[in-house]
């Protein structure tokens, strides 16, 4: 049976560590980045986090159920720093493209960090937080319950998936990374036109885009399938002389 974490209100009342150090969630989980980012997934450990905070690795669960509520904790710190100073500005499609750039943004600057986290799902303070902006600005743009629901979906699938797709790429040691970015260079753009005449066509593009991340643009294509979908249904309300009254999305 998991031990119970000990309320925080209590956890600050006891003593700093060997080294002076007065623990807390947020230290530990700074710590943790820290060590992802040194020596990967395989790397965090209670003995080496206890060891880099100076305290007994027992200590931490009194913070944390175990290592894996830790990632938990991990990839909900990365989402609140994604939306540390965000505010929705009523334009529904602009506030929805900063959300998913700067989810994806948190991820990719801790490509050790997203690569164990991306995929989970904590029911913690900062997710919770951005699930409820992501429905409120669907919501107020008016969309209904069900297309608010299913473009929600896609809108955080697509945005976790490209986080972890891009970075597990910088996770890579730096030359299996140069080596898969040269291959455009090396292969795809020497490959001759009499075999293979699209690829050589579109080599010069392709060694230049592929290289970067396709989460702006995916993320654009979702946007521009959502603004049509609302168009196509507000243009199906006429309103002759009347006053505006934004229609609502009907399953």
């Amino acid at each position: 049976m998991p031990k119970p974490v000990v309320p925080e209100d209590k956890r600050r009342r006891r003593r700093p560590t060997r080294s002076g150090t007065v623990l807390s969630e947020t230290l530990i989980v700074d710590t943790a980045l820290r060590l992802l980012r040194e020596h990967g997934s395989a790397g965090l450990t209670a003995r080496r986090l206890g060891l880099a905070l100076d305290c007994d690795p027992s200590t931490l669960y009194r913070y944390f159920r175990g290592m894996d509520d830790l990632t938990l904790a991990i990839g909900d710190a990365l989402i609140g720093r994604a939306l540390a100073g965000w505010e929705a500005t009523g334009r529904w499609r602009a506030d929805l493209r900063e959300i998913g750039l700067r989810i994806h943004s948190a991820y990719v600057a801790h490509p050790q960090a997203a690569v164990v986290t991306a995929n989970r799902v904590s029911g913690r303070a900062n997710e919770l937080a951005a699930d409820e902006a992501v429905l409120g600005v669907l919501r107020r743009a008016g969309f209904s319950l069900p297309h608010t629901v299913r473009i929600y979906h896609a809108f955080v699938d697509q945005t976790l998936a490209f986080a972890a797709l891009d970075a597990a790429s910088l996770a890579l040691p730096s030359a299996a990374l140069r080596a898969d970015e040269e291959m455009w260079h090396s292969t795809y753009a020497r490959l001759p036109a009499t075999t293979h005449p699209r690829i050589a066509e579109a080599a010069p593009l392709l060694a230049t885009r592929m290289v970067t991340s396709a989460y702006p643009t995916a993320l654009d294509m979702l946007l521009d399938s959502a603004a049509a979908q609302l168009e196509r249904v507000r243009g199906s309300f006429p309103d002759p002389g009347g006053p505006q009254v934004r229609p609502v999305l009907r399953h």
